[in-house]
């Protein structure tokens, strides 16, 4: 009812909303998600990021994703859908696909299992630091700001832990069999054509 509403108020009949939201506010709620990922890339792609440290870079990337929303209650709303059990896989896929594109746009070249890790430890980080954000009314969101530095320091020290693994004799040993069992995943074929993060499809 609110979908049809808005679209009589902008000039729009209900057979061109059902032809651009044929699910209509899910479809809605993704497009306007989708439109925040490409202002994202766009910036991404315009800024000089070389004199970062790449978790600074990463810390640019989320921000500028952020940064890109021009109205925050749609985002809440949105949020408040994709919470529901009928839509959370499209919003996981939503999340995990800012990910992927925050990776791509940072120019990650992973072909075996880190391709995965990358993006779910990074779906973490920006959902976390999305709902830290909509709670935010400091000035230019600074505290938000600080909660996502300190998310990446977590990740960042857990990847630290693991280096130090690798050089403990038998632990490290333990790893190495491991990674070589996951060596032989590969990132699916078309990513954006998934119905959910990571369903496999084959190697590139």
């Amino acid at each position: 009812i609110s979908l049809r509403a808005a679209a009589s108020d902008c000039g729009f009949g209900a057979d061109a909303v059902r032809a651009a939201c044929p699910r209509g506010a899910l479809d809605l709620a993704l497009a306007f998600h989708a439109e925040g990922d490409a202002a994202m890339e766009a910036r991404i792609k315009e800024a000089d990021l070389t004199a970062m440290r790449f978790r600074d870079r990463v810390a640019f990337a989320v921000r500028a994703r952020l940064e890109a929303v021009e109205d925050k209650e749609l985002v809440r709303r949105g949020t408040t859908l994709f919470a529901l059990p009928i839509y959370a896989a499209h919003g996981t896929r939503a999340l995990w696909g800012t990910a992927d594109k925050i990776w791509d746009a940072l120019g990650d070249t992973s072909q075996d299992y880190n391709w995965y890790t990358k993006r779910m430890t990074l779906s973490g980080v920006y959902g976390a630091t999305a709902l830290y954000w909509l709670g935010d009314d400091s000035p230019d969101h600074q505290r938000t700001w600080n909660f996502l530095d300190r998310r990446i320091d977590d990740v960042m020290q857990f990847e630290k832990l693991k280096s130090d693994v690798r050089k403990v004799p038998v632990l490290g040993a333990v790893m190495a069999g491991t990674e070589k069992i996951l060596s032989g995943v590969r990132p699916p074929i078309n990513v954006r054509d998934l119905p959910l993060p990571g369903q496999w499809r084959g190697n590139k």
